[in-house]
């Protein structure tokens, strides 16, 4: 089958062919519509998980995917074949991902129905980005009325995480890179914040003396860039990071630091998708492309101001 793959850390993504998988007992397969572009798709790549899991080479590349069901495997399953599916294939051993034909996922994992009304192609948007975005405002434990600055709302976490959070009432300060006050607006945001037009400390305090309710930071990738925005929050807030930088950060007292770890589930996707199926739920697309483009765009990747997700057809 056809799959995006490295053949070593750092080395350049290859559309190659590797063998179809076959699902073992508890398993079924996926034939793969739709997969979707993260972050932590390059990032695997560059061996962001070396020495922490098992890898296999050549390393496939990718986690979120929607399609049917072609096989299900020995034992019970509560699939059959052609059922309309969507996950995260976020397991060991890593390199067995979803930019390519097939994907195997154990039934009992991170894959869910799809719904009548959500098209697959806004279903495989949805794991990765919908899951840490809820799972990282439920960490915050923000309730109606409170005020959380989200660091890096214009990407596809920040996005799904503003109008998440709007639905219950929860004050959004967009924190973002350039003009995105209008479509910040327009996911619920109470206030967007240009880092490029004024220092975002100053702007918060101005807004906010003693301090946001919580802080989710998406973007700063040191203990200090973490901890300048932790201080932005009032004592007894929380500030959560996604990027692991907590656990080595000066927090300032009565601040609570999360280092986010997420925990996919059955639940949570069906949530989502009943979300966005009901129009309640908006997942912004910047670019449909033939699973042929994979690999320029895992290259791309790392270059900022995209303002939309990023999915391959199959």
């Amino acid at each position: 089958m056809r799959a995006v793959a490295v053949k070593a850390f750092k080395a350049e993504p290859e559309l190659i062919q590797v063998p179809k998988p076959d699902p073992a007992e508890g398993e079924v397969l996926v034939k793969i519509e739709y997969a979707a572009l993260n972050p932590v798709d390059r990032q695997i790549a560059d061996g962001a998980f070396d020495g922490r899991a098992e890898h296999v080479f050549p390393l496939v590349l990718g986690w979120d995917f929607a399609g049917r069901i072609d096989v299900v495997g020995p034992g019970d399953s509560r699939f059959v074949v052609g059922d309309a599916v969507f996950g995260q294939a976020a397991r060991p051993p890593v390199g067995t991902g979803t930019f390519a034909e097939y994907v195997t996922m154990p039934q009992d994992g991170p894959i869910a129905f799809i719904p009548d009304g959500l098209s697959f192609r806004t279903a495989a948007l949805l794991p990765t980005a919908g899951m840490t975005a809820a799972e990282t405002l439920a960490a915050t434990g923000a309730t109606a009325g409170q005020a959380v600055l989200v660091v890096g709302a214009a990407g596809g976490v920040g996005s799904i995480l503003t109008q998440l959070a709007a639905a219950r009432d929860v004050r959004v300060l967009a924190a973002v890179r350039g003009d995105g006050e209008r479509r910040m607006t327009a996911l619920g945001a109470d206030t967007t914040l240009d880092t490029t037009a004024r220092d975002l400390a100053a702007a918060v305090r101005d807004l906010f003396p003693d301090g946001v309710d919580a802080v989710i930071d998406l973007v700063s990738d040191s203990p200090a860039a973490f901890a300048a925005n932790a201080a932005l929050v009032r004592a007894g807030g929380t500030a959560v990071t996604t990027r692991g930088v907590a656990a080595g950060a000066r927090l300032p007292a009565g601040v609570e630091g999360i280092d986010f770890l997420q925990r996919p589930s059955t639940n949570l996707l069906d949530t989502l998708a009943a979300a966005a199926a009901d129009g309640e739920l908006h997942v912004p697309l910047g670019a449909e492309l033939p699973l042929e483009q994979a690999p320029d765009a895992l290259v791309r990747s790392g270059s900022s101001g995209a303002r939309g997700r990023t999915v391959f057809t199959l």
